[in-house]
């Protein structure tokens, strides 16, 4: 099948839509293919001469017309006589196989009718297991909800899917004193059911279909069931559906008397009796007839040609395929003489309609036929009437007539559970009191007697002394263990935790106690009690959970440890374990998990958390079951299911039910709840390039987790099919078991080294980045004898040189700015004031707001370099901040004041936590003074700057400022530099003291009035109730002198 698949893929692929040049100038244009047998309705013998005579009709209409087209038609049938399952039942390849050989004789056609099977269509149109057909493909048949929704199927009968909707909506519909809504129905699957009626009841059966999701249903899968379900008083409905013909009902009703309020219905859609001839059975009263309306413009009786060959639903679908496909021709060519195009369409037969001798045809978005639906009765004089219709395309149920001749009480549909007279419910409400009464007494009287000795069994068996247990000394705190201790006693947080009892390392957890002794399930060894409450103590596993072992790639690498081999082994372990869970009292487990499977120290897998679910309510996740998601409650079967989750991720290694498709977690829970078509949602397990063990091994797991469960297998088969698989890896039924333990440990042993090699590879990169974190915090040489020695010697300096500088205004630029936008600006400066560090010897000390503090000749001494770096590095920052401009206040000039000053200092590191490098001394100020008497865009040097650059090789230029008072030190010689001779510097202009002065009076009015041209709205700013009040104030100041203190701007 693979090796067709790419060679269809070559041949078939290479024109993506119906393109309708190259159909008109193909050797043959339509080919049919059908069954040809001498039964079925659809046979080729049977639709041969009706596809011929529509075929020369549409040719006759294409001459009239003078289009050069004419239809060419190529016939092939396939005979399932030579099965032992005659019929669709062995028509899987068939078709198949006969594409193969057209395609090879160069006769593919652009076009295909047929076949009827479901089986034989859906290997032609299923995008995932058959073949990628682009050629469409219209149907009289094909009704399995497996063909529902592909791209290339045009169905002109009406499919499964639009019947169970039917049912559905039917069900749910109440009409008043005539329908009652339904919420149960029995379905009957004969065993000899036709092909349409095969597919008919499947839909109704499956489970992840829309009927069975929404009724509660029970299917009767034979005569003697149903004929039972009849007798039985206490049954599931009164409703009961069945596909076939009024034969049918009466054979069920020939040896069975039928109660007064159960109705039949059946489903006959291809009769169209129930139109043309009104008279009806008697044993057809209580039957409601499903068919469809009356809408065929054709006979029953007319003869096709010859008089062997009676007309049928299926015939006439064909014949009026080809007048579709002749129709759609005609209508393309003639487009594309009036408006020239490719020729190529996309889905040539959707939301269309047409007229044809099966009447009035409306196709669907999915190319499927739209009709009206009639539910038929029989009335009391025997005659056939119309009940209800119902549109598949509107999805609605109308009444025909209002006061029909009903057989059941009332002339009205009864419910459908059966019901009890008033006497019969009194009897039945006083029998259910007295043995209620009776049974309450001798439970008491049980009890009572028993009570002693239930007491005295829970001390002998339920409780330790806590002396016997040992608290371990383990501060790792995780989902599997905690530490008690005499400070934690009263946390009720403290739900798990770790001890020893009898030298056995146990969980002390709450749980229900189980009288449970088996080697893949934790041992229970009773309860004791602490202060803080009774604790079950369960055996404890140190290796953890599977899911942990799973994770923990490096300690058990898939190469050496983990291979095939090991992860059969462990999930032989888990089916051993849940087998003997299965046979015991316990009897489910409800919450299988990777979680809850744990290993211990010799590789173990053991299972754990059961006996939980009289305390704790099952919930959805991964590992749960479809039928539980939808239903809440716990099965054998449910287990099955999470077993074969558990085993996806065994082999994969890889997160719970892995799927490339989807990563989400609610999504997938809510894929597999409501799964959309035939293909339900479950994980990726890919048989491409696999060994047959592992083939072998992906089969029992997907069979582990079918939709449904009564097809998965119970653990008892499962340890038998994997006890099976791992005897025949290796050949290991001629090895010895020691030979097999040799071969793991040289496996192990040839993995160490890279072990311990991949392990130091990580540890130094973890080293190297927090070393690198360390270097930006605080200087290499601190950080490196803070870790030889773990303290840092305070140094005295003689000559170092500090750097200050600070924002002018910058209260004010606050002012008008959102806390986020104050962050922005002084990041954006500060991150390229560090740029700019980078390329001088200099470390940067601090940053407190606006201030920004840089020193040089520490803690590495410089000679008189310090005094260059820092000049250099102020000039860097000067220039830059000629080009910078606010990205909030675009306009609004961005001054900065600069002070350097030279002298000694003291530094050292302050504190244990977050530790600083802190300087100290005069020096510190003096910069400080310098940088606050500045002028904006100025660099402000002292003299003693001054003197150590001049015993350098720079050339530095500065303007003599002259003296300058500097609080604290009196009057000092000052200086601004300017430059350096022979470099070249784009330095802003400084402003005068007139524009200085001025910036400062009509800045806070500048800014306001940026704000308002840039069409700015309400913004919280650090002063937003301020400018509140100031909006209303009327003395017409500028806003900054409303502030409670001015000078803090000059």
């Amino acid at each position: 099948m693979l090796g067709l698949f790419w060679f269809w893929f070559g041949s078939v692929l290479s024109v993506s839509g119906f393109d309708v040049l190259s159909c008109r100038n193909s050797s043959v244009t339509l080919n049919v293919v059908l069954l040809e047998d001498e039964n079925s309705p659809w046979s080729l013998k049977f639709v041969k001469d009706a596809v011929e005579m529509a075929v020369e009709e549409e040719n006759e209409k294409n001459q009239a017309e003078s289009l050069d087209f004419q239809i060419k038609v190529h016939f092939s049938g396939f005979n399932t006589t030579h099965y032992r399952r005659r019929g669709c039942g062995s028509s899987t390849c068939e078709a198949v196989e006969i594409l193969k050989s057209l395609h090879n004789s160069s006769e593919l056609g652009c076009m295909m009718l047929g076949p009827s099977c479901t089986y034989a269509t859906f290997q032609l149109v299923d995008q995932e297991v058959g073949l990628t057909l682009t050629i469409p493909i219209i149907s009289a048949g094909s009704f399995g909800l497996s063909c529902d929704y592909k791209d290339k199927l045009t169905r002109l009968l009406p499919p499964a899917r639009k019947i169970s909707e039917f049912f559905v909506h039917f069900w749910n519909v109440s009409f008043t004193n005539l329908k009652p809504i339904w919420k149960t129905a029995y379905i009957y699957k004969k065993l000899d059911n036709t092909e349409e009626c095969f597919w008919y009841i499947n839909a109704l059966e499956a489970p992840s279909a829309l009927f069975a999701s929404s009724i509660s249903r029970e299917m009767l899968r034979s005569q003697g069931d149903l004929e039972d379900k009849l007798k039985a008083q206490d049954r599931h409905s009164n409703i009961f559906v069945l596909c076939g013909t009024p034969d049918d009902v009466l054979a069920i009703k020939k040896n069975t008397t039928i109660p007064p309020h159960v109705v039949f219905i059946l489903i006959d859609l291809y009769n169209d009796g129930y139109h043309t001839n009104e008279s009806s059975f008697e044993h057809m009263r209580d039957v409601l007839v499903v068919t469809m309306h009356s809408f065929r413009n054709y006979s029953r009786n007319t003869s096709w040609k010859t008089n062997t060959t009676a007309l049928n639903d299926y015939v006439v679908a064909y014949h009026d395929a080809v007048v579709l496909f002749g129709d759609m021709m005609r209508q393309n060519l003639k487009a594309i003489k009036q408006h020239p195009f490719s020729g190529i369409i996309e889905q040539p037969f959707r939301n269309m309609s047409f007229e044809g001798m099966g009447g009035h045809y409306e196709l669907d978005a999915s190319g499927d036929r739209d009709l009206n639906l009639s539910v038929v009765y029989t009335t009391g004089s025997y005659k056939y009437k119309t009940l209800f219709t119902f549109s598949t395309s509107l999805n609605i149920t109308w009444i025909n007539h209002t006061d029909p001749d009903l057989v059941w009480d009332g002339s009205r549909l009864p419910t459908d559970k059966r019901a009890h007279s008033k006497l019969a419910t009194f009897n039945i409400i006083m029998i259910v009191l007295g043995i209620s009464v009776v049974m309450a007494t001798a439970i008491a009287f049980i009890l009572y007697r028993q009570n002693r000795r239930v007491r005295f069994d829970q001390k002998k068996w339920s409780h330790i002394n806590p002396s016997l247990i040992m608290l371990l000394d383990d501060k790792e705190r995780n989902h599997i263990s905690l530490t008690i201790d005499e400070e934690k006693k009263g946390d009720n947080s403290v739900l798990i935790h770790k001890g020893r009892y009898d030298k056995k390392v146990s969980c002390v957890f709450f749980s229900q106690l189980l009288r449970i002794d088996y080697y893949n399930l934790t041992k229970f060894y009773g309860t004791a009690k602490f202060d803080c409450g009774v604790f079950g103590v369960f055996e404890f596993c140190e290796r953890g959970s599977l899911r942990y072992v799973l994770n923990d790639k490096i300690s058990y690498p898939d190469e050496s440890f983990m291979d095939l081999e090991f992860k059969i082994s462990v999930m032989y372990d888990i089916a051993k374990g849940m087998s003997y869970l299965h046979s015991s009292n316990v009897g489910v487990h409800g919450r299988l998990k990777s979680t809850n499977c744990v290993v211990d120290n010799r590789m173990v897998v053991k299972i754990t958390d059961f006996g939980c679910n009289t305390i704790l309510t099952p919930g959805k996740d991964l590992w749960t079951a479809p039928e539980h998601m939808r239903v809440q409650g716990i099965s054998q079967k449910g287990d099955v299911y999470s077993f074969a989750i558990i085993s996806q991720e065994i082999i994969l290694r890889k997160s719970p039910f892995h799927t490339c498709c989807c990563s989400d977690t609610a999504e997938k829970l809510y894929r597999v709840q409501y799964p959309r078509g035939p293909n339900v949602f479950r994980p990726d397990l890919s048989f491409e390039s696999v060994g047959e063990t592992e083939a072998e091994l992906f089969v029992l797991i997907k069979s582990c987790w079918e939709e449904d469960p009564e097809k998965r297998p119970d653990f008892k088969r499962i340890e038998g099919a994997l006890g099976k698989i791992f005897s025949n890896l290796h050949n290991q039924a001629n090895a010895s078991y020691m030979d097999n333990l040799i071969r793991r440990l040289q496996m192990y042993s040839r993995n160490l080294e890279h072990l311990v090699e991949e392990r130091t590879a990580l540890y130094k990169a973890e080293r190297d980045r927090a070393d690198q974190l360390n270097f930006m915090l605080l200087p290499g040489p601190v950080v490196r004898s803070l870790k030889e020695t773990g303290r840092v010697e305070p140094e005295l300096y003689d000559e170092v040189t500090i750097y200050f500088s600070d924002i002018v205004c910058f209260t004010t630029l606050c002012h008008h700015s959102t806390p986020m936008e104050v962050v922005d600006m002084l990041n954006d400066i500060y991150k390229n004031f560090d740029s700019i560090l980078d390329h001088h010897d200099v470390y940067k000390v601090e940053t407190i707001g606006d201030a920004y503090m840089v020193a040089s000749g520490l803690p590495r001494r410089n000679g008189n370099r310090h005094a260059v770096d820092i000049c250099l590095m102020a000039l860097d920052i000067l220039e830059f901040m000629g080009t910078y401009q606010l990205r909030h206040l675009p306009g609004i000039p961005l001054w900065i004041r600069i002070g350097i000053h030279s002298g000694p200092c003291a530094a050292g590191v302050v504190g244990n936590k977050m530790p600083r490098y802190c300087l100290f001394g005069d020096t510190v100020n003096t910069a400080s003074r310098m940088e606050s008497t500045g002028l904006p865009l100025r660099i402000h040097v002292s003299e003693s700057t001054i003197k150590i650059l001049q015993r350098t090789d720079c050339q530095f230029e500065c303007e003599h400022r002259g003296e300058t008072y500097l609080k604290g030190k009196g009057k000092e010689m000052t200086y601004w530099l300017t430059g350096v001779t022979g470099q070249k510097y784009n330095l802003p202009i400084p402003p005068t003291a007139e524009n200085f002065q001025r910036l400062q009076q009509d800045l806070a009015e500048r800014i306001v009035s940026t704000l308002d041209k840039g069409g700015n709205e309400r913004r919280k700013t650090l002063s937003t109730r301020q400018r509140r009040t100031q909006r209303h104030s009327s003395d017409g100041q500028p806003e900054y002198l409303h502030l409670n203190d001015p000078t803090t701007y000059l």
